[in-house]
């Protein structure tokens, strides 16, 4: 879902990453389409790689962004020109166990225009992710894996116990 969607320090907006060159990237703006060079010493961050601080440990935006899709069901969030205790609220309701102190209200912000322009370009498809498999180590649910090529995994561990 959020791989190729990259935030790039001081531009507006998500860009999705388009080509590879030899001391830059070609990126493509999510807010107008318009393709352009980024250099390798730009302060670039795939959103595959953010993370809230949560009082249990981090929590990927991947997750965030699930949580406000199911509480929003799967429509715009609230407005990011909202108020601080109104934005505030609005993220205690999807994470309440985030960070207060190391979580700014610059930061909920960004996540919440984030989100909607996500939602708005139609890149937040959260069956993807769910259709990869039960998680549990064996490819079961995969059909990349044949599942001949599964019993035999299956067999090898059962033999070596």
């Amino acid at each position: 879902m959020l791989k190729g969607i990259l935030s790039i320090s001081g531009q507006p907006g998500l860009f999705r990453m388009v080509a590879e060159a030899k001391n830059r990237i070609i990126v493509e703006s999510l807010l107008n389409g318009k393709r352009m060079p980024v250099s390798s010493t730009a302060r670039v961050s795939s959103l595959e790689d953010i993370a809230v601080y949560t009082s249990g440990g981090d929590l990927p935006l991947k997750e965030i962004l699930r949580k406000i899709s199911a509480r929003e069901a799967g429509g715009a969030a609230i407005h990011p020109k909202a108020g601080d205790q109104e934005i505030r609220r609005y993220f205690e309701e999807v994470i309440p166990d985030y960070d207060r102190e190391r979580v700014y209200i610059s930061d909920i912000r960004k996540i919440i225009i984030w989100y909607n322009l996500l939602q708005e370009k139609g890149l937040l498809d959260f069956s993807e992710e769910e259709a990869e498999g039960t998680g549990d180590g064996t490819g079961a649910g995969n059909p990349d894996i044949p599942e001949a090529k599964m019993d035999i995994e299956e067999e090898k561990e059962a033999s070596e116990e």
